[in-house]
């Protein structure tokens, strides 16, 4: 795919888990100074990173995310002590299983950010959008469109 032409239309879907400490507060910043940041991310807020699960991460993709990244409070300044310590482990976990199954672990990234980062919550949204749009769209959304090989059995009574 890395060798494909970049289509300019391609417009990614990206899915965000942040916090709701200091990133919600770098989000409600960025939104208070109109910073301006892609406004096709979807956002899922959490009561804090260390909530987050492989499984959500996974699904995100599953669901036809192109990209999907964490923000969290800086490192060792997280408000449940060592939660996204506990994130960041499970960031690397799943890259590594997004890499085993093909899709790719740099559609995956963690951000760490203060309450006053506006800028920086903004940019990692830049930067991932960006990123994203490189590699182009999720690997399966082409699997689902791709026509099926089912095999139908006629259970009906004319056939048996």
């Amino acid at each position: 795919m890395k060798n494909e032409p970049i289509n300019p239309a391609f417009e990614p879907e990206i899915t965000a888990f942040y916090c709701a400490y200091c990133a919600y507060m770098a989000a409600d910043a960025a939104g208070v100074l109109r910073i301006q940041y892609p406004a096709s991310i979807k956002f899922v807020r959490l009561p804090c990173t260390g909530k987050i699960d492989i499984r959500y991460l996974l699904a995100a993709f599953e669901q036809g995310a192109d990209g999907a990244y964490v923000v969290a409070c800086t490192l060792g300044n997280c408000h449940h002590v060592r939660g996204n310590e506990r994130a960041l482990a499970r960031i690397k976990r799943t890259k590594a299983l997004l890499d085993e199954i093909g899709i790719g672990g740099e559609r995956l990234d963690m951000f760490f950010v203060s309450g006053s980062q506006a800028h920086a919550f903004a940019e990692a949204a830049r930067s991932m959008t960006e990123r994203i749009r490189q590699l182009g769209p999720n690997p399966l959304k082409f699997r689902r469109t791709e026509p099926q090989n089912v095999h139908r059995i006629d259970l009906s009574e004319e056939s048996v």
